[in-house]
């Protein structure tokens, strides 16, 4: 039985906190009562590519292991940022993986059906550019048959593409699932519909949660592009003028709309990249609430929780994460945090805090 099948079959939990502190713990099919009418729900919508290649490097003629990490330029599929490790599988954790092979620019490597080189590498001997030879069709062609989703020592059993897709999945412009948005089932959705709480979409390039490497760790997350439809951005702008919150579902959904944001609280529509990490003292023009995974504290996921939360209260959250047994990684359980309120912010006489239990 797959991992993802497994987790289902478990009822999965929530932990929401408000924006004055308090906290509740629930079933996460409580989502689909918790918003009020005239909110809106923001979702990735990104589908996950099989972004992990094996091969062999041909210089020394040993096994490498590629993943894709990131988009050089936006649906250009004949060059990645990538981050190589040397034998073995993901059945031992990322951080006890055999190094790959010395890399130089210009380094064959055999990836399955797939020809690549080397290109420059990017201030770290683990991470490059990496350059697919042939055409748009054969590429893809190579990448369906022979790739892998991006997969940790978490869950043994081989997962299959559509394990890391979630129900909205789109565009495949992912390298590892946009996971929050696992807690979107059709039940959920509909009673948002039949309440009066809107959904709308993103589609943002989800990038790796891991390296292996504290050093490339601190770098993390990559730039990441996006795209706002006209849409999504007018249901932002309707939802704000009713006194609506912005719910994201996810930390790219808060990157990419931050990225766009306006000084009015709406956000630009079209595509563009997320840059740097947002963290305690971002200030969040758009975005009212974030629902998440559970992360544990210095993950890039984690630190973003602090432009939401004080230290007061990441720690207590991270006390009854424990104490309560939540389990993390992309199938596991759920945390929602409301933005607290700033004194110092028009937003804060404008938003409504009572539509989540306290």
């Amino acid at each position: 039985m797959i991992a993802a099948d497994l987790v289902e079959q478990q009822p999965a939990k929530l932990l929401v906190v408000g924006g004055d502190g308090g906290m509740r713990h629930l079933p996460r099919a409580a989502l689909a009562s918790l918003f009020s009418p005239g909110d809106l729900v923001v979702a990735n919508d990104a589908a996950t590519l099989p972004a992990s290649l094996k091969g062999i490097h041909y210089p020394s003629g040993r096994p490498i292991e590629v993943r894709l990490a990131g988009w050089i330029s936006a649906g250009d599929i004949t060059q990645f940022i990538a981050i190589a490790f040397g034998a073995g599988d993901h059945r031992t954790r990322t951080e006890d993986r055999m190094p790959p092979p010395p890399l130089s620019p210009g380094d064959h490597l055999a990836l399955g059906p797939l020809a690549a080189t080397i290109g420059r590498l990017l201030e770290h001997p683990r991470l490059f550019r990496v350059h697919f030879l042939g055409d748009h069709s054969s590429i893809l062609a190579g990448l369906a048959r022979h790739g892998r989703p991006i997969q940790y020592a978490h869950v043994k059993e081989p997962l299959a593409l559509y394990d890391v897709w979630t129900k909205i999945a789109a565009n495949p412009t992912a390298f590892e699932p946009p996971s929050a948005g696992f807690a979107l089932d059709w039940h959920t959705q509909a009673r948002w519909r039949q309440r009066g709480v809107g959904l709308a979409t993103i589609t943002h390039a989800a990038g790796i949660s891991s390296t292996g490497d504290p050093a490339l760790d601190l770098r993390l997350p990559f730039d990441e592009p996006y795209r706002i439809p006209e849409q999504t951005a007018a249901a932002i702008a309707q939802a704000k003028a009713g006194n609506g919150r912005i719910v994201a579902i996810g930390t790219t959904v808060v990157r990419a709309l931050e990225s766009a944001a306006l000084a009015d609280g709406s956000v630009r529509t079209g595509g563009g990249v997320a840059t740097g990490r947002i963290t305690r003292g971002t200030p969040l023009q758009v975005v009212d609430a974030i629902l998440t995974g559970i992360h544990q504290p210095g993950e890039s996921h984690f630190e973003l929780l602090r432009a939401f939360a004080d230290d007061a209260v990441l720690n207590q959250i991270s006390a009854k994460i424990s104490a309560h047994s939540y389990r993390n990684h992309e199938f596991g359980d759920s945390l929602l945090v409301e933005c607290r309120p700033s004194p110092f912010s028009e937003r804060s006489s404008n938003v409504r805090w009572s539509g989540l239990p306290r």
